[in-house]
């Protein structure tokens, strides 16, 4: 085996380059681009990259949306950076935060025209470092590649290929965790291949591998599991599930780290200060540029495979849970509904969840 790294690893060192506000190479069928994530480009590097060929910050077509700037390429809108663009310039287009205070920011030049495939891969490398979905892109030639030596360098082809396909996770550990709802209970935890958040998996006495398991897929939420806020139901769902399966003796809760619907605490909190300015949970995602959801259940049906599941009754009021773990080898033979933690605080939010995104309350 080789000792250069594999697409995989790249991909995990391109997450973490772009957290530091590193530049990462991206190899296309269209040539050459240098791609940083807006959040965390500073002062010199963007200078830096600006030498070396027009940039452009490519923005989801929902961000493109809120700025009133044509998305000519449908998913996502390359906007031209200005001669004098600074990190604080590309920060206030990025984030939303202060779109009410200055609602008239623009007008923006947009590209139409050529591939934007590159620009494409960046805003999915930037989402999937949990950063927001913006990119500065500058191609670059052949002769630019002496100024990129050692950056993180990656073949969005393959990126593609990678994107498509399921999670490859690792079984790591199993230990023995007695709990308030069942003493005996196990605690699996399951590593990404690609440098992810790890997932866990809570088997309850000993399910029947040959029969259908009572499964719960559980997204992270530190403010609800943890801080036991009032604005979700998540914290009672997680603790309403855990029971259901106590009581039933057997079962399996899966807890994965999707924080925010798939978008990562930090985003989660700026959705949370713009559902303060008035915006449900899904607007306020979009005014990010982010999708209503971007989290990935087929992470749900590798694991409960892993553990030598086929079928299951699902735990959950989300049709798209059950869609998800079907399309990806668990049969779903019982939706089993679960109903607590509605509150005054978290009326509107749960209203929101029904109407906007098919939860069935």
């Amino acid at each position: 085996m080789s000792l250069a790294a594999t697409l995989t690893e790249r991909l995990a060192r391109a997450r973490a380059d772009m957290r530091s506000g590193l530049p990462v190479l991206l190899d296309g069928p269209d040539g050459l681009a240098l791609a940083a994530a807006a959040e965390t480009l500073g002062k010199a590097r963007l200078a830096a990259m600006t030498a070396l060929g027009a940039p452009v910050l490519a923005i989801t077509r929902w961000r493109a949306e809120t700025l009133k700037a044509t998305a000519y390429d449908g998913d996502l809108a390359r906007l031209v950076l200005p001669a004098d663009a600074t990190p604080g310039w590309l920060h206030s287009v990025a984030d939303p935060a202060d779109d009410l205070m200055s609602p008239l920011k623009g007008p923006f030049r947009t590209e139409r025209g050529g591939s934007a495939a590159l620009h494409r891969a960046a805003l999915r490398l930037a989402k999937s470092a949990h950063l927001l979905p913006a990119a500065v892109v500058v191609p670059v030639g052949p002769e630019a590649l002496g100024e990129c030596d050692g950056l993180t360098r990656l073949d969005t082809a393959a990126l593609d290929l990678l994107a498509g396909a399921a999670p490859e996770l690792d079984r790591i550990v199993s230990g023995r965790v007695p709990m308030a709802v069942a003493e005996a209970g196990r605690v699996h935890i399951f590593r990404p291949r690609d440098g992810a958040e790890e997932h866990y998996a809570v088997e309850i006495g000993q399910p029947d591998r040959a029969a259908p398991v009572l499964v719960r897929l559980h997204s992270a939420c530190f403010t609800g599991d943890v801080l036991g806020s009032l604005k979700c139901d998540c914290g009672p769902q997680l603790q309403g599930a855990l029971g259901m399966i106590g009581k039933a003796g057997a079962g399996v809760l899966l807890y994965l780290n999707q924080e925010g619907r798939g978008i990562g605490l930090a985003n989660k909190m700026r959705a949370y200060a713009l559902q303060d300015q008035g915006f449900d949970t899904v607007d306020a995602n979009h005014r990010l540029g982010f999708e209503d959801d971007e989290r990935d259940f087929r992470i749900g049906a590798t694991i409960l495979k892993d553990m030598g599941f086929s079928s299951a009754r699902l735990i959950t009021n989300n049709p798209a849970k059950v869609g998800m773990l079907e399309a990806n080898g668990i049969e779903v033979v019982e939706r089993v509904p679960i109903a607590v933690g509605r509150g005054p605080l978290n009326e509107a939010y749960l209203d929101t969840k029904a109407k906007k995104s098919g939860h069935i309350l």
